[in-house]
């Protein structure tokens, strides 16, 4: 067993018997606590006192010991006149505190300025600041750095709820047509089975824009005169091999034949006037070189 716990035990044991000792010889009564016996009288030793003071005391002069005494202002005299029976009270002797300092702050001002002390500071007054410029640089930079860091974590956390936001309205878009899409094909299903007579549901298909403003006319659908006319020459769709060739149908077809313009008579043109002649016509490929060999 240690030394600290015997001492505790012997210590429990001799409470015990004062207790019991106690208790038979009737001083104690019922409840927890022991009653003891009134504390000696307070002894005012007014001598022992002042000597005390006349070994602590000091002849310095008053500017260096700023000490008044005075009585509280009489500015709260009824106020102070009722805390002077309730000494009791709390409230009334902080307040007496403070009446009595104001009258020492009224009484010691102007004794200040009698002997020309300036009791307040000057507006022009610079005073070497307690920590270096060198330190308060690193504070500076410190908190700049800190309210740096909190803007961009509430930049990245803004970041992140768009990204929520905008992930949720795609999931809500997505499902919003695979809704429609269940729904159009419910419609086919029933329309197959002849459950429906009529296809209203192709009017309103998913992604059809309602807006009026939105939809075009036939006419401003068309194309303009320059894609017309390449689409006539060049073709549009189908088949491109074979295009020009005859059937039977388009060789019996006679109705864009003109004979006065595809019909051509012997020695006319197409318009009816005679076919001026060509004297000067060049022979052909085979009598210039036969004319050739003969020459040499």
């Amino acid at each position: 067993m240690d030394l600290d716990e015997s001492f505790s035990s012997e210590s429990s044991v001799d409470s015990d018997e004062e207790l019991q000792e106690a208790f038979a010889a009737g001083k104690l009564r019922p409840g927890l606590n022991l009653e003891l016996p009134a504390s000696s009288k307070t002894i005012n030793n007014t001598a022992g006192l002042n000597q005390t003071l006349l070994t602590i005391k000091k002849n310095l002069p008053w500017l260096e010991r700023l000490d008044v005494t005075s009585k509280p202002a009489t500015t709260h005299k009824d106020l102070i006149s009722q805390s002077e029976t309730d000494v009791h009270d709390d409230f009334k002797r902080e307040l007496r505190f403070y009446c009595q300092a104001q009258a020492t702050v009224l009484e010691a001002i102007p004794r200040l300025h009698s002997m020309s002390i300036p009791t307040k500071r000057p507006e022009d007054f610079f005073a070497q600041m307690a920590k270096s410029d060198d330190h308060m640089k690193r504070v500076r930079e410190k908190l700049v750095e800190k309210q740096t860091a909190i803007e961009r974590s509430e930049k990245a956390k803004k970041l992140r709820e768009l990204r929520k936001y905008g992930k949720k309205v795609q999931i809500e878009v997505i499902q919003k047509r695979q809704k429609e899409k269940k729904e159009m094909l419910d419609a086919v299903k029933k329309y197959r089975k002849g459950q429906k007579d009529k296809l209203d549901f192709l009017e309103n298909l998913p992604g059809e824009k309602k807006n009026s403003q939105n939809k075009k006319s036939a006419d401003n659908l068309r194309p303009n005169k320059k894609r017309e006319f390449k689409n006539k020459k060049f073709g549009f769709g189908g088949q491109k091999k074979r295009s020009k060739m005859n059937t039977k149908s388009s060789a019996l077809d006679m109705s864009e034949f003109n004979p006065n313009i595809n019909q051509k008579k012997p020695g006319k043109t197409g318009k009816g006037k005679p076919k001026p002649g060509n004297k000067n016509k060049r022979p052909g490929k085979a009598r210039r070189q036969k004319a050739k060999s003969r020459k040499k």
